[in-house]
Parts: structure tokens; C-alpha cells; sequence
């Protein structure tokens, strides 16, 4: 079956405070890496050595909903002794900040905040894992602000493309003020100067602003929350409005069922706060179950990716979340570093989403980490995306998370995923992982090409609806009216329904259709990156239509010092392995290391991608720097 191409429509529901102007901005890249500043340190903590703040509270009971802002959740959580801690990339204590410190500093905030800008307006932050982000976010949510995060810089790009990703949010939050730390100052002067719209502030001076005799008022729970950029996997980022309804329904759906948050739970996250699962998952659920929280830095993370374990390990983590590749980093990273003196046995959540899920990965990681105590139960697969808070679909925490094994051959030709059985052909099974049920109070439909309702194991757009959709996205009403079908929203994922559990098969806008054929990237990705010399996670598979029809093309990252001859043996292993997964051939361009665009979150970017091949920008030389006819050829069967 082919995929839907009419964009549903309706009027965008409109929020108090925020408006649905026209947005400008060219598309976003990727980003440089730099180091950030460190944490502000202060008295006692120069000189002794800081301690986290506790899992459980002395005397504050446990309350996991009914709150109606963020603000009352907050000040409901300053009332106990938890809260978040940040560390260093080697495991050290940089800050603390429990709830009643951040309520403290965030009104204060607040106030100056309230004397300088106008009550509404919108607020670009630079999410950096350090204390003055997360202070700055509540105070905007005390000062009747819009927080707008933007993303830290990561080692993905250059310093163009982080500054190009700047202007398109600021410009297109129509933004009053841009905070970030001083190592950014550079970037962020050139990125405010060419939206030419906002005032910059520095996290190291925030203190210093004046106060005024205007007073902060909160948010309402009929107002506005945040602003939430989406990572930009297959077009520029789209600004997702968060409003303090739908937020602070979805942070019930995630404490209460979801999670089934309990008084044991500690929650550890390298995940980027700029993100949703960061910023939702691991800034604003934890409070608002009054639980702490420790952090580490996106970048450190990736640096030692066993360090995300240590925490959980050393302060007895109970929940953390991780599209698939962190876990396959982690246990890539086991069979080389000592990680015997782990204890992962207090894990109790171990969350997966934002990507496709490769069971592959999640079984070696079990194989590897049991013996310190890990259980392969733990891993809960969920749904959601930034439309709809954070979670759509949580799987059962009581149960094993299932798999659904498909004869990808039938799905390919029919739309149904069909069960794998005796006739099943060698290599044309795939296992899918059940992403779970929608949380109380939504629904999940999966619809056919004439908007109809499909039944079990019918591959479908996936259309979702509740209390925690969006309400648009800022400024871009054309993209807000294409998202909804009255009081559905076109997720543009494409899945099927088995027993009431979601099964994601893919993005629409990846799926490569081949006369008439559906194939998934994702099948040709990963069997590519099967072959020898070929980087794990650096292939990307798309097509393209050349004027006489539709045609595959995969770019592959290979290691360097492969002679010409070994790179003609590559080529033809590729196009083998292809052929046996998708049935089709491909034209094969092999590229340096390192040449996948990724989004901030770490997704591959297969849009981006794609441009830079019609741009030409692996057309020059190969990844031994020979000419480009040496490296890339089509193959044909």
C-alpha cells in the first residue's frame, strides 16, 4: 500500500497568550561541540564534598497528580528534601539543587525577570545540564513567561549550522531575550543578530539583574507552558506549543500509569534537555512526583556512555529512558572498559523510545549487564513524540515487553503484518516491538489512505487524540492546520494496532515506495551495516526520483585505508545484502566517518541526508580522498 500524501486540515486551536504568526527561517543544521562552563559553586561545596539529595523525603508524602500548573507542582515538591544533582563526566558531584532551593532562586528570577520583559513573552534558552537552565525555565513559569529551550552544541556539524539552528528558533519564537551560558556568547551574538529580534542574557549574571517594583505573576492553568522545538528529522525545527494543561496531563498520565512512579524511585538521565524526553521526562516528571533526579551532560554521556550506568549503580537509580542506540553504545562500550562492579539491580524502568527499536541491541545489552543485576523485564518500549507532550503508549510494567515477528515480505506487498510461519522465506522475518497501550483518557487509530479506520495487523498512519495534544505549532498556522483532523493528530508515523498495543513500522515521509513496493530504511540500514568496514549507526537508505521513476540510494560510512580494489569488494557486499533485505538494487555511495547528519536528540537525519547527496556534497571525494567515480557507483541486478 502506498502512503497517504493529502495533509489533513482544520482550524488550529488557538491558546491564551500565544499567537499563530508566520514563521521565517532557513532550515536547521547540525551544531559544533564546545565545552560548557561548570557549575557555579558557592561556600561549603569549594571545600566538601556535595552530597545528592535524598531518593526518599523525611516527612512529605507522596502525591503523583492533580496538579493544574507546574508552578503548583513545584511548590507542592519544595515542601520535601529532593530534587536534581548534576554531575561531572567522571562521576563527580557538580551541583545540587533541591526543589525548595530552585522554587527559592526561581521566583527570585522571576522578579527581575518581570521588570524587563513584557508578561507573555517569549524566552530562547540554550538547555545546558546545569542548575541556571533549569531555574531560568521555572522562572519564566513564575514570571508569565514562554520558555523556548534551544539546543547545547554537539560534535555533529559546525559552528554555521549551530548558528542557523539559533536564528530559525529565535526568529520564529519572535523571541524578547535569549539566555545561555558566556562560552556561547559569540555564537549567540551572531544568531540574535541576524534575527535581529532579541536581547542576550548570561546564566553567570542572571543574579545581578535589577529588581523593580512590577510583581511576577504565574501562569495560569488556561495559559501557555513552554515552547518546544522538534528535533528537525525531516524538516526545519517546528515549534511545538506546550500548554500548562496538556503538559501537566501528560506528566499525570507518565507518573501515575506509566511509570507507576513509587516513594523508591530515582531517576537518572543523560538525555538533552532541549528534547522532549529531557525536558518532560527528566526536568518536570521527577518533580512532579517529588523525586530526585541525576543528571549528566549529553556529550559526557557519549564520551563514557558507562557512566549513565554508574550513577544508577552508585545512588541505586530506579528509571531512566534512552532511544536504543544509548544501550547499544553502553554495551559496546562493556566490552572494552571493567564494569564488574556495577549493581544495576535497583533498575526498575528501563525506557525506550525516540527511535526505532532494534531488539537486537536490547538483547546483547541484557546479555551483557545481567550478570550485574540487570533484568531484561525492565526494558519498557513507549510511544510519543513532542506533539503530544512527551508519551502517547506505555507498555505494562508488570509484563515482559512483547514482540510481534513479521514476514516482512507480505507486509512489503500487502500493508498487513502478517505473522511469520513455515513459508516465511529465509531473511524476510522482522521482529517489531510493542510500544504498548495509549494512556487513560487518549486513543490511538491507524488509518488507510481514505482517512479509514484499519483493523489489527492493517499497516497505517497513525492518528492520536487527549488531553495531552499541543495545540499547535507556534507561529506556522499551515503546519498547525495539516497536524489535525478535527480532534485527531497525524503523527506522520506509520504502525499498526495488535490487541490494543501500538506497533511502529516507520516515518511516512522515510518510506521508500519501489514500484509499488514498501520498503522500510531501516531494513536496508541495518543489514548494511552488517557488512565488514561498514561504521555502526552511518548508513542511511532513501530514494530518490532521477526522471524515469523512483531509486534507492544508500550512503555508507566506511573506515579509511581501503584500497580500490577493497572498496569495490564493499560495494558489491552491500549491494548483496540489499538485495537479500529489500529485494532491489541501490545505488551505493561510500562516505568518510561521520558523514550522517543527526539530530540533537541523536536520530538520523535521513532527509538531510538526502540533500546532501543532491547537493553534491559527497560527490567530490571519497573517504580516502580519492575522486568521487571511484567511490560511488550504481548497482544494478
Amino acid at each position: 500500500m502506498s502512503v497517504i500524501r493529502e495533509a489533513v486540515s482544520s482550524t488550529p486551536r488557538v491558546v491564551k497568550g500565544l499567537d499563530q504568526e508566520n514563521a521565517e527561517g532557513p532550515t536547521a543544521t547540525t551544531t559544533v561541540r564546545v565545552s560548557a562552563a561548570p557549575a557555579r559553586k558557592t561556600g561549603r561545596a569549594d571545600a566538601v564534598a556535595l552530597e545528592p539529595t535524598p531518593t526518599q523525603n523525611a516527612s512529605l508524602p507522596l502525591r503523583t497528580g492533580g496538579f493544574k500548573t507546574i508552578i503548583e507542582g513545584l511548590e507542592y515538591a519544595a515542601r520535601g528534601d529532593t530534587g536534581y544533582n548534576f554531575y561531572s563526566v567522571r562521576g563527580v558531584l557538580n551541583a545540587r539543587l533541591p526543589y525548595r532551593e530552585l522554587r527559592d532562586r526561581a521566583c527570585a528570577l522571576a522578579h527581575k525577570l518581570a521588570n524587563r520583559f513584557e508578561r507573555g513573552s517569549r524566552i530562547c534558552m540554550v538547555a545546558e545540564t546545569r542548575p541556571d537552565f533549569v531555574v531560568a525555565f521555572y522562572a519564566c513559569q513564575y514570571a508569565g513567561m514562554v520558555p523556548a529551550p534551544m539546543p547545547m552544541p554537539v560534535n555533529l556539524g559546525g559552528k554555521d549550522g549551530y548558528i542557523i539552528q539559533l536564528t530559525q528558533m529565535i526568529s520564529g519564537a519572535k523571541a524578547a531575550a535569549v539566555i545561555g551560558p558566556l562560552a556561547l556568547s559569540q555564537f549567540l551574538a551572531e544568531a540574535v543578530d541576524r534575527a535581529g529580534i532579541a536581547e542576550i542574557l548570561h546564566y553567570e549574571d542572571l543574579a545581578a539583574l535589577p529588581d523593580g517594583a512590577v510583581k511576577a505573576e504565574p501562569f495560569s492553568e488556561a495559559e501557555p507552558c513552554y515552547i518546544q522545538y522538534s528535533s528537525g528529522s525531516t524538516s526545519a525545527p517546528k515549534g511545538v506549543i506546550g500548554t500548562q494543561q496538556s503538559v501537566t496531563s501528560n506528566l499525570d498520565g507518565i507518573v501515575i500509569h506509566g511509570l507507576r512512579l513509587t516513594e523508591l524511585d530515582r531517576a537518572v538521565t543523560w538525555l538533552p534537555l532541549y528534547h522532549d524526553m529531557g525536558l518532560i521526562g527528566f526536568v518536570l516528571s521527577p518533580m512532579f512526583g517529588q523525586r530526585s533526579v541525576d543528571m549528566l551532560a549529553t556529550s559526557d554521556f557519549v564520551r563514557r556512555p558507562l557512566m549513565w550506568l554508574t550513577l544508577i549503580s552508585k545512588n541505586k537509580g530506579t528509571i531512566t529512558y534512552s532511544p536504543s542506540f544509548g544501550y547499544d553504545l553502553a554495551a559496546k562500550r562493556a566490552r572494552s572498559a571493567d564494569h564488574d562492579h556495577l549493581d544495576l539491580s535497583s533498575w526498575r524502568v528501563a525506557g525506550i523510545g525516540g527511535d526505532m527499536v532494534r531488539p537486537e541491541a536490547l538483547n546483547i545489552f541484557a546479555e551483557i549487564f545481567g550478570p550485574c543485576g540487570f533484568a531484561r523485564d525492565t526494558f519498557t518500549p513507549s510511544y510519543g513524540l513532542a506533539e503530544s507532550t512527551l508519551a502517547i503508549a506505555f507498555s505494562d510494567l508488570t509484563a515482559p515487553f512483547g514482540l510481534d515477528r513479521v514476514d516482512m515480505q507480505h507486509l512489503n506487498r500487502s500493508g498487513i503484518a502478517q505473522p511469520v510461519s513455515a513459508i516465511t522465506a529465509a531473511g524476510q522475518e522482522r521482529a517489531f516491538v510493542k510500544c504498548g497501550r495509549a494512556l487513560p483518557g487518549h486513543e490511538i487509530a491507524i488509518r488507510g489512505e481514505a482517512g479509514e479506520m484499519l483493523a489489527d495487523r492493517a499497516v497505517g498512519r497513525v492518528f492520536i487524540k487527549g488531553p495531552s495534544l499541543t495545540a499547535g505549532y507556534f507561529s506556522d498556522p499551515e503546519a498547525s492546520a495539516a497536524m489535525f483532523d478535527g480532534e485527531w493528530l497525524d503523527t506522520g508515523d506509520m504502525g499498526y494496532m495488535l490487541d490494543d498495543d501500538l506497533v511502529i513500522t516507520g516515518r511516512a515521509k522515510d518510506l521508500i515506495i519501489i514500484n509499488g513496493r514498501n520498503i522500510w530504511p531501516q531494513d536496508i540500514e541495518w543489514a548494511t551495516e552488517t557488512v565488514e568496514s561498514v561504521r555502526q549507526g552511518g548508513v542511511a537508505a532513501f530514494s530518490i526520483d532521477d526522471g524515469s521513476g523512483e531509486r534507492i540510494v544508500v550512503v555508507a560510512e566506511c573506515r579509511g585505508g581501503l584500497t580500490t580494489e577493497q572498496r569495490e569488494g564493499l560495494r558489491r557486499d552491500i549491494a548483496q545484502v540489499i538485495q537479500a533485505a529489500a529485494g532491489a538494487p541501490a545505488e551505493i555511495v561510500l562516505v568518510r566517518p561521520h558523514s550522517m547528519v543527526m539530530t540533537s536528540s541523536g536520530k538520523l537525519s535521513r532527509a538531510k541526508v538526502r540533500q546532501r547527496y543532491l547537493n553534491g556534497d559527497f560527490s567530490a571525494r571519497d573517504n580516502d580522498g580519492a575522486a568521487d567515480e571511484a567511490s560511488r557507483t550504481a548497482i544494478a541486478k
